[in-house]
């Protein structure tokens, strides 16, 4: 069995670390609350209130994000033996979790000012700061994307997700007030923040479902699951003798895992089986950055027991097909 993990990006590629970018999103989400705060003060706005909501949404996002990107980066232990990876799955889930609530508070608030509108006041000085906010989420959400593909990090990317929902509220937001500003319309402001909240429920909900597939031990993605057939095709072309089966993936957080069967002929000395392993293993790993692979070797026409299979006696197994 070997291993690889992706402790730092590529050659040539440049993406700040996630610790990093977490704590930065720690700051921005401070600077915004502050910001947008402000805005709703100045106005009186509840698309703005609904802004600034948010933001004390993605402060509580941003804190346990770098929290479980911290118990991620942890070595395998006795008592975990795999590692710590799949903590980043929780904090996505918990990111989706957050979102949700925030929409329904959001919705929830505006519907009630639907019914009971009220005048704005500043409007300019409004959506000036909200228009700021926005540009400091967007361009960190732009960098949290970039380090998040470099580094296969879960949490990160979904940190990014919650600040581009940010965006889009703030965007929302702007264009009620404008509207409502121009036509006298003060219904608007709450129509568009109801919108707003019914947008940033849809991709909570997205961020929670797939913080959970993540935890029951999903598959690797397509592209790397074609890799890795590439990669055991060129040995069995290579060595007609040889077959491989029972291949089964997963993935947590930056690792993935793979463990397979392969079946070399039963007149191999062992020392030229375990050989070959070996190059099976560096080939996938190699196609695969952060795979980890288990091999277990069996001569040709011998098959191992896998979970689902009936119970037989040891002493007398039967032949199997």
């Amino acid at each position: 069995m070997s291993s690889s993990a992706p402790s730092a990006p590529p050659a040539g590629v440049a993406a700040l670390a996630p610790r990093t970018l977490l704590w930065a999103s720690v700051g921005v989400a401070l600077v915004t609350i502050v910001m947008k705060t402000m805005a709703w003060h100045l106005t009186g706005s509840v698309g703005l209130l609904s802004d600034a909501l948010e933001s004390f949404v993605n402060l509580a996002g941003a804190v346990f994000a770098l929290a479980m990107v911290t118990v991620a980066a942890r070595p395998a232990d006795d008592d975990h033996p795999y590692g710590h990876h799949k903590a980043e799955y929780f904090s996505s889930g918990f990111e989706g979790i957050l979102i949700v609530g925030a929409s329904i508070a959001i919705f929830w608030a505006a519907a009630h000012r639907l019914t009971e509108p009220q005048p704005l006041e500043q409007v300019g000085w409004g959506l000036a700061l909200s228009v700021a906010s926005s540009a400091l989420n967007g361009g960190l959400a732009w960098l949290m994307f970039r380090s998040a593909r470099v580094y296969r990090s879960v949490a990160l990317e979904g940190d990014a997700r919650h600040l581009v929902t940010d965006v889009w509220t703030s965007a929302g937001v702007v264009v009620g007030i404008g509207a409502a500003g121009l036509t006298g319309w003060l219904w608007l402001d709450a129509v568009v923040a109801m919108a707003v909240a019914l947008n940033i429920l849809k991709e909570g909900a997205h961020m929670v479902w797939r913080a959970s597939q993540g935890l029951m031990d999903a598959a690797v993605e397509p592209e790397a699951q074609a890799a890795i057939d590439a990669a055991l095709q060129t040995f069995a072309q290579r060595e007609p003798a040889l077959r491989f089966d029972h291949l089964v993936t997963r993935q947590a957080g930056q690792r993935r895992f793979a463990g397979l069967h392969l079946h070399v002929p039963a007149d191999w000395s062992l020392g030229r089986a375990a050989r070959l392993r070996g190059a099976v293993e560096a080939a996938l790993m190699h196609a695969v950055p952060g795979l980890r692979v288990t091999i277990e070797l069996l001569p040709v026409g011998v098959e191992a027991y896998r979970d689902g299979d009936p119970p037989q006696d040891p002493l007398h197994p039967q032949e199997r097909e």
